[in-house]
C-alpha cells in the first residue's frame, strides 16, 4: 500500500514538474512526449490535486490560469479515466453532459462554416453564412446557464471538501469565455456588411476564438471536473444540486428524466443556533436581519393579513414618516380621507386574488418617488398582507452611461 502510495506521490510530483516546465517556457509537443515517455497516462483527479497545490503552494490563482489551456492541451488524450462512474438519466452530471453535446454540435457547426468562408463565397452566400454564424453564436451564449449551475451549485460542494483551487481556476476561464463571446456577438452586431476576406478575418481573429473557448471547456469538464465530481460529491449533496438546477436554467438542452438517489437521503442538515432566524436560503441573527433591512436602499412597510400595521423600515433616509406609534393599527387609519379608497381597494383585491402589484410614482419634493405594494402570498398561495417599497430614484433615474471602477460613496 505505501508503495503505491509512493508511486501515486511521485506521479503528482512529475505532473507538478510538467506544469512548471510549461511555466518557464518549454513547448507543450516536448512535454507532452516526455509524459508519454515517463507516465503513460494521467489519472483524471492528479490534474486538479495538481492545480490545487500549485495554488497552496503560493502561486497565484491568475498564473494557474494561465497554465491552464497549456498544460490541457499538454495533457490532451493523456488523462486516465479507468474506474471513473458514470451518471444515469436525470443526474446533474448527466444533464450538463447532455448539455455539453448541444454545445459541441453549435461549435461544430460554426467550424464548417468558418472552413466555408475561405472558398470565397459570393455576397449572397457570405450573407447567409453570417446569418448562420450569428444564430449559432447567440446560442452558445446560452451556455451562461451551464456555467452559472458550476459555480453556484457544483463548486460550493467542492469547496465543503476543500476543493478550493480548480474552482477557481474553471471560474476564470468561464470569465474568459464569457469575455470571447461577448465580443464576437458585439462584431457581429457591428458589421452588417463584410466581404468574404473580411468575414474570414473575423472568423479567424474574433470568432472562433470565443467557440473554441467553449469547446475548451467541454473537453475540461468531460476529462477532469465531471469524473473528479461524481467520485467526491455525495447523494445527498448532488440531490442539493438537482434541486437547485431548475431555478438557473439549462442550456440549450431541456432534462425530462427525473432523478433519485438509489436510497432516500435527507440535505445534510444545517446546525441550527438558538439566537438564529432559519430561513430556505439561510440563517441571519435578529440584529444581522435588522441591519440588512434598515441597511437596503429603499422603506419597506409590512401590513398583515388583518390590515394591521406590524413592521416598518428605520434606515437613514426616510421616504414618509412613520413612528412606533402606528404599530398595531389599522392600515386604513394610516392614510388620509382622500386616498383611503385607494388603499382599500388595493387591499381587497390582493385579497380576492384578483391582483399582485400596484405601482405608483410621484413628484415629492422636487424628487421622484417610486411606491409599490405587493400581495404576499405563502407557498399555497394564501394571502398574508401586503408589503409597501418606496424608493427615492431621483439619482438612479439620472444615471448614464456606466461605472465599472471602484468608487466609494459617502453616506
Amino acid at each position: 500500500m505505501s508503495e503505491l502510495k509512493d508511486n501515486a506521490r511521485k506521479r503528482k510530483d512529475l505532473l507538478k514538474h510538467m506544469i512548471q516546465q510549461l511555466h518557464k517556457g518549454e513547448a507543450p509537443e516536448q512535454i507532452k512526449a516526455q509524459l508519454t515517455r515517463m507516465m503513460g497516462e494521467v489519472p483524471y483527479g492528479d490534474v486538479m490535486e495538481v492545480e490545487q497545490e500549485l495554488i497552496n503552494e503560493g502561486t497565484p490563482v491568475n498564473e494557474v490560469l494561465n497554465l491552464c489551456d497549456i498544460h490541457t492541451a499538454a495533457l490532451r488524450d493523456k488523462i486516465s479515466h479507468a474506474g471513473a462512474k458514470t451518471a444515469p438519466a436525470g443526474h446533474p452530471v448527466h444533464t450538463f453532459k447532455e448539455e455539453n453535446r448541444a454545445l459541441q454540435w453549435e461549435v461544430d457547426q460554426l467550424n464548417k462554416l468558418y472552413d466555408e468562408l475561405g472558398g470565397a463565397p459570393d455576397a449572397a452566400e457570405l450573407s447567409k453564412m453570417i446569418d448562420q454564424i450569428r444564430a449559432r453564436i447567440i446560442a452558445l451564449t446560452d451556455v451562461e446557464k451551464h456555467y452559472q449551475r458550476k459555480e453556484h451549485l457544483l463548486f460550493p460542494f467542492l469547496e465543503k471538501h476543500n476543493i478550493t483551487g480548480p474552482p477557481k481556476v474553471m471560474w476564470g476561464k468561464h470569465d474568459e469565455t464569457r469575455a470571447l463571446l461577448k465580443k464576437a456577438v458585439e462584431a457581429l452586431r457591428e458589421k452588417k456588411q463584410l466581404n468574404s476576406q473580411d468575414a474570414k478575418t473575423l472568423a479567424d481573429t474574433t470568432l472562433k476564438p470565443a467557440s473554441d473557448s467553449v469547446a475548451e471547456m467541454i473537453y475540461k469538464e468531460e476529462n477532469i471536473l465531471f469524473p473528479m465530481t461524481l467520485d467526491t460529491l455525495t447523494d445527498a449533496e448532488w440531490h442539493n444540486v438537482y434541486d437547485g438546477s431548475v431555478e438557473i436554467g439549462f442550456c440549450l438542452y431541456d432534462p425530462t428524466d427525473k432523478w433519485q438517489p438509489a436510497e432516500a437521503v435527507a440535505a445534510p442538515a444545517e446546525r441550527v443556533e438558538e439566537d438564529k432566524i432559519q430561513l430556505p436560503s439561510g440563517s441571519v441573527t435578529a440584529s444581522e436581519l435588522n441591519s440588512i433591512l434598515n441597511t437596503i436602499p429603499f422603506d419597506l412597510t409590512f401590513v398583515d393579513k388583518d390590515d394591521k400595521v406590524r413592521y416598518f423600515t428605520q434606515g437613514r433616509e426616510r421616504i414618509f414618516a412613520r413612528t412606533r406609534a402606528i404599530l398595531g393599527r389599522d392600515v386604513q387609519l394610516c392614510h388620509p380621507p382622500a386616498s383611503v379608497h385607494i388603499v382599500q381597494k388595493i387591499v381587497d383585491d390582493f385579497k380576492a386574488g384578483r391582483a399582485n402589484r400596484a405601482p405608483f410614482w410621484i413628484t415629492l419634493n422636487g424628487q421622484f418617488i417610486h411606491i409599490e405594494y405587493f400581495a404576499l402570498r405563502d407557498e399555497n398561495g394564501e394571502y398574508q398582507g401586503v408589503l409597501e417599497v418606496s424608493q427615492n430614484l431621483t439619482e438612479k433615474r439620472a444615471l448614464d452611461g456606466e461605472q465599472r471602477l471602484l468608487n466609494y460613496v459617502e453616506d
